[in-house]
């Protein structure tokens, strides 16, 4: 028997965002009636990461969000707005700001899977391109070019510039430079940006995988003084000890260097198995029971480490990786359940005492004082998983509404014995249970 036990009366902390996503809804059309608006926005997303929208035909493919994109010609003026062509990025960002999430923008370019690299390779001026993102974060936060006066707080220069490092860069999919041209290009930017704009939070770089390279890069940054306002960095896994592994080692070298103030993002992550043969499980797994447990024990596991924020990669519309919304409908799929229940643990910011005497079974749980509600994950990454018999014990009497999405079940409303307060039930591997008081 696994046992469970929620105090409500308890608070231990603040919820964090760790529900926020990359990439924004699906707005509807002139024709092809398809979109997620609204779906979308009934999650409450805090913020929207909007690297690879560039990818995404329904957002303005190549002409949206990349530098390159925006500011097409590197050899024109940056101080003639003429140059730059801001209107599909215009409407992508205010359909992210309309749907009540604030966008995360991140300056560079998308990532290049191709033989042949359009973008990628290092700006041939460093100074410049920083000119450059200087006038599109004005034209987004103070009006630059009939531009607008959104609060977008975080700008994030590049993603994932250690990617193969090492090889030709004519192979490499995201910086096509050496690693010491990646530390200058984000000095010369960082410091030009946060001069300007000393309100607003800059960091990056979007590190993949190599934490050593990473270090090198904070300890760098750190004797040229660079200014880091959040360190961002990426995990796809399907063993949640990573998440703790690699966030604690994060947080250690951003220390040991000086950046003891600096956020710590995980800005994409996402379950993955196998990149190779079995990659095509995978994506099936995402989209499935198994990515929804994933999300909601990620939540919760990553609630009490040393992470400030956590981004789902990928909301994208058209993503492989999007597990929330089906690829061709754009209904929502089980993932999307689990993204729903924690927006609601959030929206009442107080986290309330919540244990588990099970590895495998994750429980988080937030009040406002009036409102209760708690999420419990069966997550596992054995082979041969089986039903596990729980017994919840809640502090207080209140009634509970249950709602469960498991193999069986998307967002279906469940009752369980309650035997002198406390609930016991039979779960499944890979389910999802919401729960809630009834006011």
């Amino acid at each position: 028997m696994t046992n469970l036990k929620v105090n409500f009366e308890n608070n231990v902390g603040k919820i964090k965002p760790m529900n926020a996503v990359n990439n924004g809804p699906k707005t509807p059309g002139r024709s092809q009636y398809r979109d997620n608006f609204e779906t979308y926005k009934a999650l409450h997303l805090p913020f929207a990461r909007t690297h690879d929208a560039s990818i995404c035909y329904d957002y303005g493919a190549e002409h949206c969000v990349d530098v390159n994109g925006i500011f097409p010609n590197f050899d024109a003026d940056p101080s003639n707005p003429e140059n730059y062509d801001f209107l599909l990025t215009d409407k992508y960002l205010q359909a992210i700001i309309d749907a009540g999430t604030e966008p995360y923008y991140r300056l560079g370019t998308r990532i290049e899977h191709w033989d042949k690299k359009y973008n990628t390779l290092p700006p041939k001026d460093f100074k410049k391109w920083a000119v450059i993102c200087e006038h599109i974060i004005a034209h987004y936060t103070e009006g630059w070019a009939n531009g607008f006066y959104h609060k977008i707080t975080y700008w994030e220069i590049w993603n994932e510039p250690e990617t193969e490092d090492g090889q030709d860069p004519v192979t490499k999919n995201c910086w096509g430079g050496t690693k010491e041209e990646f530390f200058d290009f984000f000095e010369i930017a960082a410091k030009h940006l946060k001069n300007r704009f000393p309100h607003l939070k800059i960091g990056g770089p979007a590190l993949c995988w190599e934490h050593n390279w990473g270090r090198d890069f904070v300890k760098t940054m750190s004797e040229r003084k660079v200014p880091l306002d959040f360190y961002s960095w990426h995990l796809y896994c399907w063993q949640l000890y990573k998440f703790g592994k690699d966030a604690k080692l994060v947080r250690s070298y951003l220390d040991e260097f000086g950046y003891k103030n600096t956020e710590s993002h995980l800005n994409e992550w996402n379950y993955v198995k196998d990149w190779r043969e079995g990659f095509v499980d995978t994506l099936l797994d995402i989209k499935s029971e198994k990515g929804a447990s994933f999300i909601a024990a990620a939540i919760a596991e990553s609630q009490h480490l040393p992470i400030d924020m956590l981004m789902y990669y990928d909301a994208r519309v058209g993503s492989a990786f999007n597990g929330l919304f089906n690829i061709l409908t754009l209904y929502p799929q089980k993932p999307y359940y689990s993204m729903l229940y924690f927006s609601r643990l959030a929206s009442l910011e107080n986290e309330t005492e919540a244990l588990s005497d099970d590895l495998e079974i994750y429980i988080l749980s937030a009040s406002d004082g009036n409102k209760k509600c708690g999420m419990i994950t069966y997550y596992t990454d054995s082979e041969t998983p089986k039903a596990k018999s729980i017994s919840l014990k809640i502090s207080d009497s209140d009634n509970y509404g249950f709602y469960i999405t498991s193999a069986a079940a998307e967002n279906e409303k469940i009752s369980f014995n309650n035997v002198n307060g406390v609930i016991t039930f039979e779960m499944e591997p890979f389910s999802v249970i919401y729960f809630e008081n009834c006011l």
